[in-house]
């Protein structure tokens, strides 16, 4: 439970009674004190951030606030938050053997250091810890020259400020009581503040205090705290909540991919196909059901820089300015600025990927079709595909995605955990058993563990979260022993592709590459060919091949398969959402997939860890 307190107006005993009675008992206290201060605890942190309110100096303040444990002392009443805290600590110190006090402030404007104040002989450890942590800030920013010292004294406050213990009354309640001054370059002499390097400041100041009590938690304390990643705020802001729902709303308002795709491909297909590929007609696109203008100025009313939560703020920003990028694609498709925002967009294709990729289209030559494979059309499809969704109820009642046959769809998508499938589409009886892992087991089965998560953009999908969705479905395939040599030939020869629309290549020049120079039937080629050249060069499938060689690298560094699977994210954020899974924010999937069930998956990724290469990830 959380306590949000009434304005106390006076730190009396039973007022202080009543604060410690709170702390014992309940998950989280939010108690408005004296003075404009404010005291907000999360259960089962050893640890106090302190901050002293003055005039002008705001940034110092929110540094504080961003914190899951902290008091920020008002401007009257001094005495009575001096009895609070010696009382506070008095408490915890006997549950956790321990209690630490540490008070943030900012020194003077020239200032060029930071300055630890402790009981250096006492604490070396975590003094060196917080030393070591905040001496890495001149390789971290550049231009910076900034220094760290250590002063053991026993007066741990700001020159010219009254203690809020002395060092007897800490021995006495069991309080470790630090000071930590920090040098305010956030700010010009004009105490203007510097918004952007502020933010990126902040982070590291507070990243470095965590990795510090953390080491102090660990030696000194009984508690049972994980890592430095659990010392952040469990229960976020309702603010964080808010911004994610409208982030997640102006992204429901267009579906992105329906809109970049031409409503007339098989018109194109046919006449390009039957006139012996001289023919080709211009790509029709559905009516955009929103204005661009409107919509980015829905986005950037978006107060996310009142986030002070460093993990939310950043994953908010990231997913703000991809949002960004979308929108404008839309308003541009069919212009070659469409082009140039989607090499923004999916960054680029680096020599790497284009050597794998030429690799692959060299080792593994097309697979002629046999009549001995059985076909299967889109109501098969679908009948396996509602099978695998029964599979996913039976794990969570919650499950309710469905599946559609429709005559306005090229290719086979999921859109907003759906699964839509072409009237016409037909495939083998291995292309289907690959893809019902790639479709529902991967992006259906994401996006419904993300919906279980209380942030909205884990069903969604976090900034740049294509390449490792895309890389999950695919190596999903290769797990169930269905990644057939033309699959991969293809997701090799999109790559091919859009390198070549990113040098300037026209359809017939890149379709005439990919029969010619790399042996794709005409068919295959016309297909990777239409969708790269959709809105004008959509790098979009370049992504398939990236997030599999990507995938490869990180599972072969020792990371853990089945925990991204809890949403939909990149590998980038798999630190965050540690970090998130340990504050207790999120939680794992509740939903597994098929194929990890069994023991040969294991062994295929064991083979992955152990050096595989992709060129033999095809079935036999």
């Amino acid at each position: 439970m959380t306590s949000d307190l009434t304005e106390i107006s006076e730190l009396s005993e039973k007022s202080i009674k009543l604060i410690l009675t709170i702390v014992e008992n309940e998950n989280e206290i939010n108690a408005t004190l004296p003075g404009g201060g404010i005291l907000h605890i999360e259960k089962e942190l050893p640890y106090l951030i302190i901050y002293r309110q003055i005039s002008n100096d705001p940034d110092t303040y929110r540094m504080v606030i961003s914190e899951s444990s902290y008091l920020i002392i008002g401007t009257s009443d001094f005495s009575g938050y001096q009895k609070l805290l010696f009382e506070l600590s008095n408490l915890l110190s006997t549950k956790y053997k321990s209690y630490l006090l540490l008070e943030l402030y900012t020194g003077e404007q020239a200032s060029n250091s930071f300055i630890i104040k402790g009981p250096e002989n006492k604490l070396p450890t975590t003094l060196d810890v917080l030393k070591k942590e905040l001496d890495t800030i001149n390789s971290t920013f550049s231009g910076l020259y900034l220094k760290t010292e250590i002063k053991d004294t026993s007066h741990r406050q700001a020159e010219g400020q009254r203690e809020l213990l002395s060092v007897e009354e800490a021995k006495q309640c069991g309080a470790l009581l630090l000071g930590l001054e920090i040098p305010p370059i956030y700010r010009d002499d004009n105490l203007k503040t510097f918004p952007v390097f502020f933010r990126n400041f902040r982070d590291f100041i507070n990243r470095a205090v965590h990795i510090a009590i953390f080491d102090y938690i660990r030696v000194q304390t009984s508690s049972g705290v994980a890592s430095y990643n659990a010392l952040g705020r469990k229960y976020l802001k309702e603010k964080v909540f808010e911004i994610d729902k409208k982030l997640a709303d102006i992204e429901k308002s267009y579906q992105f991919l329906w809109l970049v795709s031409p409503v007339n491909i098989h018109d194109i297909k046919e006449s390009f196909l039957g006139s012996k590929y001289e023919k080709l007609l211009d790509y029709h696109y559905r009516l955009l059901p929103i204005d661009p203008d409107v919509i980015k100025r829905k986005l950037y009313n978006l107060k996310i820089e009142e986030i002070d939560d460093p993990a939310m703020s950043y994953l908010f920003r990231e997913k703000r300015e991809e949002l960004d990028q979308q929108i404008t694609m839309l308003s541009e498709r069919g212009t070659k600025n469409f082009l140039y925002d989607s090499v923004r967009l999916y960054q680029g294709i680096d020599p790497h990927l284009c050597s794998e990729a030429n690799q692959i289209l060299e080792k593994i030559p097309e697979a002629e079709f046999s009549k001995t494979d059985k076909i299967l059309d889109s109501k098969a499809f679908s009948s396996l595909a509602r099978k695998e969704f029964d599979f996913f109820r039976n794990q969570d009642q919650n499950f309710k995605c469905k599946v559609h046959i429709r005559k306005d769809v090229n290719i086979m998508m999921v859109s907003q955990g759906e699964l839509y499938i072409p009237e016409d589409y037909e495939l083998s009886e291995i292309d289907a058993r690959g893809l019902i892992q790639h479709e529902v087991g991967t992006h259906v089965l994401t996006y419904h563990n993300g919906l279980q998560q209380p942030l909205k953009q884990l069903s969604i999908g976090l900034a740049d979260y294509d390449p490792l969705q895309e890389g999950l479905a695919v190596m999903s395939e290769y797990l169930v022993d269905a990644l057939t040599p033309n699959r991969l030939r293809t997701l090799a020869g999109r790559v091919i592709a859009g390198e070549a629309v990113k040098e300037g290549g026209d359809f017939q020049e890149i379709f005439r590459l990919l029969t010619r120079n790399h042996g794709f039937s005409p068919e295959r080629a016309f297909n990777i060919t239409s969708r790269i050249m959709q809105g004008g060069g959509f790098l979009k499938d370049i992504i398939y091949l990236k997030g599999l060689v990507d995938l490869r690298k990180y599972l072969q560094d020792g990371g853990d398969y089945e925990s991204l699977l809890s949403g939909k994210f990149a590998l980038k954020h798999t630190k965050i959402i540690e970090e998130l899974t340990d504050r207790k924010v999120l939680k794992k999937g509740t939903l597994r997939p098929n194929y990890l069930m069994n023991e040969e998956s294991s062994k295929r990724i064991k083979l992955i860890r152990d050096g595989l290469p992709i060129s033999q990830m095809i079935t036999k």
